[in-house]
């Protein structure tokens, strides 16, 4: 896993430098959209509506419409937004666990100790456990401030966001105003039924049979040669650029380059740094299809 995050949790004098990584992940096979007649990659561009042209990601701006008029937020405007730059996961208090609602429960992330600040870490997670108490805090990620529970899986700390109480909706539907009534005999039939079912939950036992008939589907038609090859992509000018986030990254720095080298032209080139070699990650659709067993569940049974 890579760390996503840096930083450090506080509560009262008590300071734990930890990294922060993503506890789930998806394990849906990645598909896109071709053109059903040659298999073309369908791919979308970045216009502007006012002029019809292309534009590079580098000139975007993100703006708020409030149906009259728009406010352009530049980069500048969000450096100076404090939030970001914390890098504390700020305690701010320690409830009951049983009255955190999972309904308000958001992306979950593993916390990581500094090697120099294990027992801190330690001394934090058992206490959370021992006082079965869950630390609500306060800490900034991708440009926004956010709630989170700090609580213990296995022997892991596992900060899970928090949805704003203003994200929570309320349901109130009509139907349930005149509720009807339920006997005695209905509702022990009810829990007789209940009592059939009843087992400890083991998710290992459950497998998204859609996805695993997925891959197999696709595994099948490789098999088969029931497959085109991959088209490589043409340059059709500047008109017909790509802008996906990576596109426009490497095309920027390419630009950049060539700026530099422009303005240096009579300098003796300096030594390129190679790049460290980064670990290729491992796509959706490369991963062994998933083994049926007869002894698992399907989640609608």
């Amino acid at each position: 896993m890579r760390a996503i995050w840096t930083g450090a949790v506080a509560f009262g004098l008590v300071n734990v430098p930890v990294k922060l990584y993503s506890a789930t992940e998806s394990h849906d096979v990645d598909l896109h959209q071709v053109h059903d007649a040659d298999g073309g990659r369908i791919r979308y561009k970045r216009t502007c509506e006012k002029c019809g042209k292309v534009v590079a990601y580098e000139n975007i701006d993100r703006a708020y419409d409030d149906g009259t008029h728009t406010v352009v937020l530049t980069d500048e405007d969000f450096e100076r937004l404090p939030a970001e730059r914390n890098r504390e996961i700020e305690v701010l208090e320690f409830v009951p666990s049983e009255q955190v609602d999972a309904i308000r429960f958001d992306k979950s992330y593993f916390l990581e100790p500094d090697p120099r600040s294990v027992k801190a870490y330690v001394l934090l997670r058992r206490t959370l456990e021992s006082t079965d108490r869950t630390a609500i805090v306060r800490f900034a990620l991708r440009q926004r401030t956010r709630l989170g529970a700090l609580r213990v899986h296995d022997d892991t700390l596992l900060l899970q966001g928090l949805l704003w109480d203003d994200e929570v909706r309320t349901a109130t539907f009509e139907s349930l105003e005149d509720v009807p009534k339920v006997s005695a005999k209905e509702l022990e039939l009810a829990k007789a039924v209940v009592a059939q079912l009843e087992d400890d939950f083991t998710p290992d036992e459950y497998v998204d049979e859609y996805q695993a008939q997925l891959r197999e589907l696709i595994d099948a038609k490789l098999e088969k040669g029931d497959a085109i090859e991959t088209p490589v992509a043409e340059d059709d000018g500047e008109g017909a650029e790509v802008l996906d986030l990576m596109e426009a990254l490497r095309r920027s720095v390419e630009k950049k380059r060539g700026a530099q080298g422009t303005s240096s032209s009579d300098k003796e080139p300096a030594a390129k740094k190679k790049p460290a070699a980064k670990a290729a990650k491992k796509s959706a659709g490369e991963k062994d299809a998933p083994k049926k067993s007869p002894a698992k569940k399907s989640a609608a049974s």
